[in-house]
């Protein structure tokens, strides 16, 4: 199981997620650096840690539709391998954002308006990750959504049809809440009903304890923030 560190960023700055509660987000607080620029966290979750692939939620591209393509590419020159989320909703979001990086894009249920524009983003490029974005067990829809089914077994099995082969499944309300994770039930059907999907979680995330079960549930990688810059996991904590 891979272990992604990850960068949330607004307004240009790495923050500390609350609960999916945009508006308490604030410059990130870390033990391992006095700094909330990316680029300068990143380095230290890679010195620390010796990780260099990340998975960024990039809140400028999802909540105000401006992507940090400056960002993207100093990240990408100093080494870095992105998963990035930002705020992807047209065919055109996603080829702007690989031309000029190469880097791996995630489109979220929150900005993907139907299963019909999944499968047109789909179809410009196959070097996409589906989030399955929920919040307290919910589906969290775009205010435009059409066609998405409110069962969550439903969206998945709407998900594959559109040829999505990744999946990432983030439940918001536990995201730097320490709360272990609240979406093992769901993943554990996924990995059933579809074992040949690459399958990563996130969200809450506290110990290697944690760790051990995500990686139990047969994931294939999990998403991992807070409990990098609070010190309860180490880097022996993170090999598999």
């Amino acid at each position: 199981m891979k272990v992604l560190p990850v960068l949330d960023v607004l307004n240009g700055q790495v923050v500390r997620g609350v609960a999916g509660r945009r508006e308490e987000y604030r410059p990130i607080v870390s033990r391992l650096t006095a700094s909330s620029e990316p680029l300068a966290v990143a380095r230290a979750i890679r010195d620390s840690f010796g990780l260099d692939q990340f998975y960024m939620a990039d809140l400028d591209g999802i909540v105000h539709r401006k992507p940090n393509f400056d960002l993207y590419r100093v990240l990408k020159a100093d080494g870095f391998r992105l998963l990035v989320d930002a705020g992807v909703r047209q065919p055109s979001d996603v080829v702007n954002i690989q031309r000029d990086t190469g880097f791996h894009v995630v489109v979220g249920l929150e900005t993907c308006r139907s299963p019909e524009n999944l499968a047109d983003i789909v179809a410009s490029t196959s070097n996409v990750t589906f989030s399955l974005d929920l919040v307290r067990g919910e589906p969290r829809f775009s205010l435009d959504a059409s066609g998405w089914s409110p069962d969550l077994e439903s969206i998945v099995r709407q998900i594959v049809q559109a040829n999505i082969a990744s999946l990432i499944v983030l439940d918001l309300s536990d995201v730097g809440m320490g709360t272990g994770g609240s979406t093992d039930s769901l993943c554990r059907f996924i990995r059933h009903e579809f074992p040949n999907l690459q399958l990563i979680a996130g969200g809450g995330v506290r110990s290697r304890e944690d760790l051990n079960r995500l990686s139990e549930l047969g994931l294939d990688g999990v998403l991992v923030a807070s409990a990098l810059h609070d010190g309860r996991l180490v880097r022996r904590d993170l090999l598999f």
